[in-house]
């Protein structure tokens, strides 16, 4: 059976991701067993970071020498325990969740890996949390809600020093940052095709969109002023 041109096309972009993952760092085992229970376990599995991007987020974390690392959205605890791998024995990751019902599970995660002692979970809403914090964190990792990109950044700044890392997962947002007028119901969309054209106007950030997976955009805070 001839397959069609986008049949091929599909073909050529799996076997490109296989090519990919079968040349980067193999994936430690634990992290395979977060992957395995979070496709068993949770309604939408393909929001966890995965093998890639896991490598990619400890290899930051070791190439910027973090100490302290914010993520916002930890859904099942993959990222994070992918970025507290690459952490020194004395450093600390604090993740947050708004789901309370991913609790359990994520501390089981946390609870099984030898890297999730260096990790402080908190439920809860970001935007309530981050002005409570006291810490200066070297690497913020975003991926929460879409809408609050913006928002976020801006709560996360007095928290971050000259030369922070500002990682925002989903800058692609599945290909629907290129429509020109998407529908105004559709408010995700909206909210980081704005993101992406805030963060790269704004004289603060040094940003570089990479299309890894759904986009990943490193931001590096070259000033506050």
């Amino acid at each position: 059976m001839n397959l069609s041109q986008k049949e091929k096309y599909q073909q050529t972009e799996q076997d490109i991701d296989l090519y990919v993952e079968a040349h980067t760092s193999p994936e430690p085992d634990y992290l395979k067993e977060v992957f395995r229970n979070t496709n068993l376990f949770t309604i939408n599995p393909r929001m966890m970071s995965g093998h890639l991007q896991g490598r990619l987020l400890k290899m930051l974390v070791e190439l910027t020498g973090a100490k302290k690392i914010i993520e916002l959205g930890t859904f099942s605890g993959y990222s994070a325990l992918a970025m507290a791998e690459g952490l020194p024995q004395d450093g600390r990751l604090t993740t947050i969740e708004i789901n309370d019902e991913m609790e359990d599970f994520i501390r089981r995660q946390f609870a099984t890996a030898s890297h999730g002692k260096k990790i402080d979970l908190i439920i809860g809403d970001a935007l309530q949390i981050i002005p409570t914090l006291t810490d200066s964190y070297d690497i913020a990792f975003i991926d929460a809600d879409k809408r609050l990109y913006w928002q976020y950044v801006e709560a996360l700044i007095p928290h971050l020093h000259i030369n922070s890392l500002i990682i925002a997962d989903n800058t692609l947002w599945d290909g629907k940052v290129l429509i020109s007028n998407p529908s105004p119901a559709d408010r995700q969309t909206h909210s980081i095709k704005s993101f992406n054209d805030r963060i790269a106007a704004d004289p603060r950030f040094e940003p570089v969109m990479l299309p890894l997976r759904d986009g990943l955009t490193l931001i590096r805070l070259v000033t506050k002023l």
